[in-house]
């Protein structure tokens, strides 16, 4: 989920805020009835409708990074869990690896076995744009998930999450929330992931317009590498830096485990927080509601799971449900929703681990 160069803006699962249409993917969404069961079926799409129905056997190869990480160990689960739903799918997955090289051989390795449909998580896009461009070019369809490729002969669909509109959400809440209550030149700390890549710009961008519309503005930011270790370390100078702060904002949940460890650590109180990403951790604590973190905005890993249905649609030569046109779009950005107590437990089935 984090670090990609060329990547558009970027963890839900609701596609109301998708590209191509409010109600584009409806089929591969969950339900979003907290009287329903949040098994299996919350995690990978209800099943239903024609499309759904058993059609001709497809082959779709996987490729993504190393699990090592939270929020990437889930784009591999969902993915795997989407595709055992449907008898009419093989999933050939190879082994994750964070060695350009390595992913590339095992892609070169799906090409040669002939899949239907390759579904990727490129380490880089950049790095591994000439090997998906040969699998398009072999007549395979790749759906580009995330990170995306520079050429669009590359890949034929792509679908990822939305970056900057995760800054917005966390401006939002924040802003709103504060002018509410009267506050006058807030303290507003920012924990970012790794502050030169584009998709943490676009993050900060986003926070920094909505907050801007509330004339609010950011005290003080810093990154802290997407990792819990340094998300630690830098909450804990931002605290000492800070006597009084009213808002924080986390740009990811899996480091947020260190900020809200430090956090803790300190006895501080007189702030809120916003975390990001929409990990369980994050939302059993905002659940429990005895801490600072009030809300997560998402970045969903279970793009992985609606990845595996579009690349099934391509294969079978079908279109999605609830669009006019016969073929699925080229490109899908899901949105980022905002998870509050008030509707953490609609969520909590597609949060994933930390």
């Amino acid at each position: 989920m984090r670090d990609q160069s060329t990547r558009p803006t970027r963890r839900g699962v609701l596609f109301g805020g998708a590209a191509v249409a409010a109600g584009a993917l409806a089929t591969a969404c969950t339900s979003n009835n907290e009287k329903d069961d949040p098994a299996p079926a919350a995690q990978t799409g209800a099943l239903g409708g024609d499309n759904d129905k058993p059609g001709k056997q497809v082959t779709i190869g996987f490729s993504a990074p190393a699990a090592d990480h939270g929020w990437t160990a889930a784009i591999a689960k969902n993915a795997e869990a989407q595709a055992k739903r449907y008898k009419d799918v093989t999933f050939k997955p190879v082994q994750p690896t964070n060695d350009i090289n390595q992913q590339i051989s095992a892609v070169e390795s799906l090409i040669s076995e002939k899949v239907n449909v390759l579904v990727m998580l490129p380490n880089d896009g950049e790095q591994l744009n000439q090997v998906a461009r040969k699998a398009m070019d072999a007549g395979i369809p790749v759906i580009n998930l995330d990170r995306v490729f520079p050429d669009k002969l590359s890949y034929r669909t792509w679908i990822g999450g939305d970056n900057y509109g995760m800054g917005v959400s966390a401006g939002h809440y924040i802003g709103k929330k504060l002018k509410t209550k009267g506050v006058s030149n807030p303290v507003i700390v920012e924990i970012q992931g790794i502050a030169t890549l584009p998709l943490t710009q676009e993050r900060s961008k986003g926070f920094a317009d909505a907050l801007k519309s509330y004339g609010y503005s950011v005290t003080a930011k810093q990154d802290a590498k997407f990792t819990v270790e340094t998300g630690n370390q830098v909450a804990s100078n931002l605290l000492q830096a800070h006597k009084k702060i009213d808002a924080l904002w986390n740009h990811d949940d899996d480091q947020g485990v260190g900020v809200l460890a430090a956090i803790k650590q300190s006895g501080r109180k007189e702030f809120f927080m916003v975390g990001g990403a929409g990990s369980a951790n994050a939302m059993r604590e905002i659940k429990a509601g005895n801490g600072v973190l009030e809300a997560t905005v998402t970045y969903p890993p279970t793009m992985a799971a609606s990845a595996v249905r579009l690349a099934r649609l391509l294969a079978q030569g079908k279109g999605m449900a609830d669009l006019v046109e016969l073929e699925p779009p080229q490109s899908v950005t899901l949105a980022s929703e905002t998870v509050t107590r008030d509707n953490v437990s609609r969520y909590l089935p597609l949060g994933f681990e930390s």
